[in-house]
């Protein structure tokens, strides 16, 4: 596991770093996707047809509707979680209004389960609700689990998930524009898993976890997908 200080290095050479961590899992999410599913069917139709023509029109294909699929799901499952978030807080403050009595006892109970005592939770208590948004911020964050994080700009999460996939679903296209379909398979192969390892392992010195791990889990998932992609060619070519 990737030590705190480290972490802390790295943000620090990553303009608007927190913005960045928070939008990770996003650019993650699409490259990731878009680089394993993209590998998978080229190496399926080189191994089924070994024509460098039909690759590549099934390859940009797919790069294009996988980044345009990405980018909706990414839109939609985000404004879906922006409008439940937004509900709840709506009922908080509904709660904080109609009852404040029983929402403020529930704000003392957060922080003393949290261990402070005597005056200065007295003090915390007073300050917190004696603003209502922040009142409803500390409620949705400790009572109901809920974050604001990931959930605030539908079209930003669309836009990153989207570009990643459509980035990361090139990447497994591209030698067979430079090579034969035979020659291409190797360093396909071996450019996507780098890709994918590399990125597994950029991912955990970001968040958490061994870089290693996580670096060989994504590289596995990718050739597993590619293995199976191009037994599935080979199998078809030969029996159509």
């Amino acid at each position: 596991m990737a030590s705190r200080a480290s972490k802390q290095r790295i943000m620090e050479h990553i303009p608007n770093g927190r913005f960045f961590a928070s939008e990770f899992k996003n650019f993650v999410l699409g490259g990731q996707d878009g680089v394993v599913n993209v590998f998978g069917l080229v190496m399926g139709v080189a191994a089924g047809t070994n024509d460098t023509k039909s690759i590549l029109i099934a390859g940009m294909a797919c790069a294009v509707a996988e980044s345009i699929s990405m980018a909706a799901v990414a839109y939609t499952s985000t404004k879906t979680a922006k409008r439940y978030y937004d509900s709840e807080r709506e009922r908080e403050l509904r709660y904080i209004r109609d009852e404040p009595q029983v929402e403020r006892r529930e704000v003392r109970d957060i922080y003393e389960r949290k261990g402070f005592r005597g005056p200065l939770l007295s003090s915390i208590v007073r300050h917190i609700t004696s603003d209502k948004r922040l009142w409803a911020d500390t409620m949705m964050a400790d009572e109901l689990q809920l974050s604001k994080t990931g959930v605030e700009n539908p079209g930003r999460s669309a836009l990153i998930v989207g570009t990643a996939a459509l980035f990361g679903s090139l990447i497994p296209v591209i030698p067979f524009f430079l090579l034969t379909p035979s020659e291409a398979l190797l360093p396909v192969a071996v450019i996507c898993t780098t890709v994918l390892f590399a990125a597994g392992a950029l991912g955990a010195k970001i968040t958490v976890g061994k870089w290693w791990k996580n670096g060989l889990e994504m590289a596995g998932i990718g050739m597993a997908a590619a293995i199976t992609g191009y037994l599935i060619g080979w199998w078809l070519g030969v029996t159509l």
